[in-house]
């Protein structure tokens, strides 16, 4: 069941995205080489409950971070270790969310560690780029398959390769809900968007195949060939007026 949204709702959401985000640029403005992925997941976490909030993530489904914390090949759900130190020229997506009175913010990035190689640079520029020709479409009288098929005919020619394995999703209460959002599909296909829905619309992209598999921790997940990936997310509400960034700084 897809839950629409009142305004006061809404505003509650803008708050828990507000927040969601300011964690998230914490996060990426420390990520630097020398410093563990454990250390920029304590960074955040300090952060949210700061802000008198509550760390979305943590304890969802019994991960144990505050963020998913995912390097180089590692697509999403990466576990942050107080081991686990950030190199030079390594690719960092954070995907952080925080619940504030009772809603849900949910959003990514994946920043650079120094300087990176023109590859790694070109994806992330890809994906970002993609995430927002996704939000375009994000309009009343849309389709869901229009999001995806946005974000999907911008990457491919690129040369780059859609997750299928995993998606956005609606946000609210709860942090998944309905609808399911692939980043790829047909236009004109799919659920029909209508003011009030709330998503999350967030692009995995691999610089190879399309290919992901866990590992044994039952989280990460990493690319089958070892190649790059990106991800980018914002939660976005869906009002007459066209999209609105709830996780906007």
């Amino acid at each position: 069941m897809i839950v629409l949204k009142n305004e006061h709702q809404l505003e509650k959401m803008r708050d828990a995205g507000r927040i969601s985000q300011l964690a998230l640029l914490e996060g990426g403005k420390h990520v630097e080489p020398g410093i563990t992925t454990g250390e920029l997941d304590h960074i955040m976490h300090k952060f949210i409950v700061k802000a008198g909030a509550v760390p979305s993530f943590l304890g969802y489904g019994g991960f144990p971070a505050t963020a998913c914390i995912s390097v180089n090949n590692e697509v999403i759900h990466g576990i942050p270790d107080k081991k686990h130190k950030i190199q030079a020229g390594d690719i960092v997506s954070i995907d952080v969310g925080a619940i504030y009175e009772g809603f849900n913010g949910d959003n990514a990035w994946t920043f650079p560690a120094g300087e990176v190689s023109d590859e790694a640079k070109a994806l992330m520029d890809a994906t970002r780029d993609s995430l927002f020709e996704g939000i375009k479409m994000a309009i009343p009288g849309n389709r869901i398959g229009d999001i995806g098929h946005a974000v999907q005919s911008y990457v491919e020619p690129r040369g780059y390769s859609v997750v299928r394995n995993y998606v956005g999703h609606g946000v609210g209460e709860d942090m998944h809900e309905q609808p399911d959002v692939p980043n790829y599909g047909r236009g004109g296909h799919g659920i029909r968007l209508v003011p009030g829905m709330v998503i999350a619309i967030e692009p995995m992209i691999n610089q190879g195949g399309e290919a992901v598999h866990s590992l044994s921790n039952g989280w990460t997940v990493i690319t089958d060939d070892g190649k790059l990936s990106a991800h980018f997310e914002h939660t976005i509400a869906i009002t007459a007026d066209g999209p609105v960034i709830l996780t906007a700084p």
